[in-house]
């Protein structure tokens, strides 16, 4: 039986595509994914977008799945999608600008020492955008903290610190 499942997982050869987010409206979808997060389309047909981060939107999700329209909800909150920022205070006025879109919470601080703000896209998909942890091991590094200071501080391994201090990163 091992043998047989084995043999399916190779002819099967699944590889992972990108997530789809299901959208009202793909054109709005568009302007907001360009002008917050810098994502440039890579393919565009029509309903369905892919942008570069490795995400696509979907309009006409319910047609295309077949699941009920009553039952694709919006703001479900149990999934986010992730960015991460070299420099949070630009983002965060980038984000003044745009007072429509509508903020989880303000920005915060984390025990591992990242700056975050969540906030939901125009469909209400939540989306967390975080300090880059690169940045933050360089802010601490450059604060006199040793390498392993600086590992304890943002909770990450020691070789990821390494790699910041060595420009790797």
């Amino acid at each position: 039986m091992q043998d047989r499942l084995a043999n399916l997982r190779a002819v099967s050869n699944a590889r992972y595509q990108c997530a789809l987010l299901a959208v009202q409206d793909v054109e709005r979808s568009k302007k907001f994914y360009g002008e917050l997060f810098n994502q440039h389309v890579v393919l565009d047909l029509g309903a369905n977008v892919t942008f570069s981060g490795g995400f696509a939107i979907q309009q006409y999700f319910s047609w295309l799945t077949g699941i009920p329209e009553d039952e694709i909800h919006a703001k479900s909150n149990n999934a986010e999608l992730y960015f991460e920022v070299q420099d949070f205070d630009a983002f965060l006025a980038l984000l003044a600008a745009h007072p429509e879109v509508q903020l989880l919470h303000p920005p915060k601080t984390h025990d591992w020492k990242q700056r975050v703000v969540r906030l939901y896209d125009p469909d209400f998909h939540l989306i967390e955008v975080g300090e880059s942890m690169a940045v933050i091991a360089r802010r601490l590094l450059d604060e006199g903290l040793s390498v392993e200071e600086t590992a304890a501080q943002i909770q990450h391994p020691v070789a990821f610190v390494r790699a910041v201090a060595e420009n790797k990163l």
